[in-house]
């Protein structure tokens, strides 16, 4: 018999699907490479600000060979309106070339080597084998730990433990896109500020008791 919240994932499912049939990938980028760079400039960062200024970037460096000889200095610079400029140039400098020293100038397709990289942590590295490599995975970051809470489809006590809840209770073929579907539900229809119950499908539906984040 199945438990009321494997019924209510299934429900949830059926809603997402039906609101985001497709699932484009909100990063521009050319490769996997380009991919990895705009995932470590979207931290604390919005996706539209990320999207006006890698074209900047990867006009002046649109491989690691390309961004080592660039320099953190001129990275730090054009990456500016993105925030945390000084960490996020180190990082992007420091994984180019270790890409380039290790990996055959390559990205690597493997989560250990991915998180081994400098800025990039297991959400990144998950986001990357997913959208880059096609791996099944379910990134988790801040919005999709509120939101599985808001459901009630986890405690909510980390991201680690929310990715741990999400992935048994959705099959693994979904996992790729469901990230993506929540997010775009998140931001249209379920924000952590202003959110107005009667025009949120899933929590009209499924109203708690608990007070929402």
């Amino acid at each position: 018999m199945q438990s009321a919240k494997q019924i209510k994932s299934k429900e949830i499912l059926k809603i997402l699907e039906r609101l985001y049939p497709e699932t484009p990938i909100p990063l521009k980028h050319k490769d996997e490479y380009t991919l990895l760079v705009a995932v470590v400039l979207s931290a604390q960062c919005t996706d539209e600000r990320v999207n006006k200024i890698t074209p900047l970037l990867f006009a002046e460096a649109k491989n690691s060979k390309e961004m080592v000889k660039l320099g953190q200095k001129s990275i730090e610079r054009i990456i500016r309106p993105c925030g945390l400029s000084p960490q996020k140039s180190k990082a992007i400098y420091g994984l180019s070339k270790i890409i380039n020293e290790n990996h055959n100038f390559e990205v690597p397709d493997n989560f250990k080597d991915l998180e081994n990289l400098p800025g990039v942590g297991h959400k990144t590295a998950s986001v990357v084998m997913a959208q880059a490599f096609g791996y099944p995975t379910f990134p988790v970051d801040t919005h999709i730990h509120r939101l599985a809470w808001r459901w009630g489809l986890s405690s909510g006590k980390n991201v680690e433990q929310t990715e741990k809840d999400l992935k048994r209770l959705f099959p693994k073929l979904k996992w790729n896109s469901l990230h993506l579907q929540i997010i775009f539900y998140g931001r249209e229809y379920c924000p952590a500020r202003g959110h107005n119950l009667e025009n949120c499908l899933i929590c009209s539906r499924y109203r708690r008791k608990t007070n929402y984040r």
